[in-house]
């Protein structure tokens, strides 16, 4: 008779993330634990299980195989050899694909009782389906932060989908696999939180959103957010105007494996040592740390697959964004003029809040060039909405008007700025 394939099994090993060979490891390991001896399954025996060519699988195996994932063999499709039986001469003519729905339907129907009977019933089985689904909202959080930045909603919006990732853990049985994947995006949502109370300047915030990031990172032992968490720290002590602070906490980004593995990691935290080298005043630094910057970003491979919030850092506008802000720290107006109106190149349309903040750096650093007038015009663009809804943004533009009335009191760039920023009030 014609093997029957185990479709129920492939179903699972998709909505669960694994491969034939990933299977065949996590089964090794476990029969491992089961007997003082490693499992010798490869990948071929278990596509030897998906097409049906192995019905039932040996004893230890199969006891390992169900503690991985947490389901009885019958529940995967394996059909008992105690089951099998001389088939009719009628029979061995039926259709495969009526065979096929057959098992599956009498596995389904055993699959339901057993759920319902009070004294059998299995927990929720959590997968990479449930990760997948965070991840999906993970990407509007990230889009929405693009749009909006730092307002208290994201960051409330990112901490309910971390604890939604965490209560996830005790919802049911899971491989190891998908917990570790839960952890960590648990740790990208709080990241994400802790970046949004950067954003707003809610510093007491961010750092508890921090520690607990750290902690779920850890747990995850996910090295990409394990990257960004201490990034993003350094970023906060720069903003805190804590330097020593920054660096040593970006150190611990650019030291972890992962950018020896991934240049563009590397990229990322050579530019943000960068502009925390511009608060110490250290122009040799800062040169150096750009020009490892820039040595990353030409050896990294552009077509690897990388978490959604890099994106910025793949086109090239992260690293102009950086330069921009350490060559304004340093007072090298010119040079920072000149990666200014790159990044606003490089920059999507509806990457609002980064444009807006660029802009305003622009408009900064023409004024140190002694133009108030193209300030003032530069620094007029930035919307409204954005120019008194976003913390950071409001506060670079209080600043540059500051800087506007003190370098050129008498021109009538203060007069028009004065004007614009009193629009504000009615129109927002």
């Amino acid at each position: 008779m014609d093997a029957i394939r185990n479709t129920v099994l492939e179903t699972w090993m998709t909505e669960h993330g694994y491969s034939s060979n990933g299977l065949a490891d996590a089964v090794n390991s476990a029969v491992e634990e089961l007997t003082g001896r490693a499992g010798g399954l490869d990948g071929s025996s278990v596509r030897a299980w998906k097409a049906g060519r192995v019905m039932w699988p040996k004893s230890a195996t199969r006891t390992a195989l169900e503690n991985v994932t947490g389901l009885p063999a019958v529940a995967l499709g394996f059909v008992p050899r105690s089951r099998s039986s001389p088939t009719p001469a009628s029979s061995q003519q039926e259709e495969p694909e009526m065979k096929r729905r057959t098992l599956i339907g009498g596995i389904a129907a055993a699959a339901a009782a057993a759920a319902t009977a009070p004294t059998t019933a299995s927990p929720r089985r959590i997968g990479m389906s449930d990760v997948n689904r965070l991840n999906k909202r993970f990407a509007e959080i990230i889009a929405s932060d693009h749009r909006h930045g730092g307002q208290p909603r994201i960051e409330a919006q990112a901490a309910a989908l971390a604890n939604e990732a965490l209560n996830l853990q005790n919802a049911g049985s899971a491989t190891q696999r998908v917990r570790s994947s839960l952890y960590a995006s648990g740790a990208a949502f709080r990241s994400s939180a802790m970046w949004a109370a950067i954003d707003g300047r809610r510093y007491d915030a961010a750092k508890a959103h921090m520690r607990e990031a750290q902690v779920l990172s850890e747990m995850s032992g996910d090295q990409a957010i394990k990257f960004r968490i201490w990034s993003h720290a350094g970023t906060m002590y720069r903003h805190m105007g804590r330097p020593a602070d920054a660096i040593a906490a970006n150190d611990v980004a650019r030291n972890l494996h992962l950018t020896r593995r991934d240049p563009l990691f590397a990229c990322l935290g050579h530019a943000r040592h960068a502009a925390t080298l511009g608060v110490t005043g250290d122009a040799t630094a800062v040169k150096h740390a750009l020009g490892c910057a820039q040595d990353a970003f030409e050896r990294a491979d552009p077509d690897l697959a990388r978490p959604a919030w890099m994106a910025g850092v793949r086109n090239g506008a992260e690293l102009e964004t950086l330069a921009l802000s350490a060559y304004l720290r340093l007072g090298c107006f010119e040079q920072a003029e000149s990666h200014a109106h790159r990044s606003l190149t490089l920059l999507p349309s509806q990457i609002q809040r980064d444009r807006a903040i660029n802009t305003a750096r622009l408009a900064q650093a023409q004024l140190g060039q002694g133009a108030p007038d193209a300030a003032t015009a530069t620094a007029m663009r930035v919307p409204a909405e954005v120019a008194t809804q976003h913390a950071r943004v409001t506060c670079m533009l209080r600043e540059f008007g500051n800087s506007l009335r003190t370098s050129a009191p008498r021109s009538s760039a203060v007069d028009t700025w004065n004007e614009h920023t009193t629009s504000w009030k009615t129109t927002t």
